[in-house]
């Protein structure tokens, strides 16, 4: 298992373990995580698992791919240089305690 901690828009900390080979927008949905819909089931089609990834952990996640890029310019409201899809983003060992800021709305 590996800990994954989403922060809402009030600061609260909501930390869970993940499953390693599931997503980060499976895990949130799965544990009722607030903020993160998931409304396409992690098909890279809405942006409705949006999250800001905090910058210690940017490198480890990775960049987005074009379709991400598309969804993230055009679907969400305050995109941010560390913005991602939960939804694209693996959980590995090598994210124990990936932490992520979740937007107060989501589209």
């Amino acid at each position: 298992m590996t800990k994954v901690v989403y922060v809402d828009a009030e600061g609260q900390e909501h930390a869970i373990d993940a499953t390693v080979g599931e997503s980060v927008m499976a895990a949130a949905v799965k544990n009722g995580v607030p903020g993160i819909v998931g409304e396409c089931g992690g098909n890279a089609s809405c942006a409705t698992c949006h999250v800001w990834v905090r910058e210690e952990f940017a490198s480890l996640v990775g960049t987005p791919g074009e379709m991400e890029e598309d969804l993230l310019d055009l679907g969400v409201s305050d995109r941010r240089p560390t913005s991602r899809l939960s939804c694209q983003i693996p959980v590995t060992v090598d994210l124990d305690g990936l932490t992520v800021d979740v937007p107060p709305d989501q589209p």
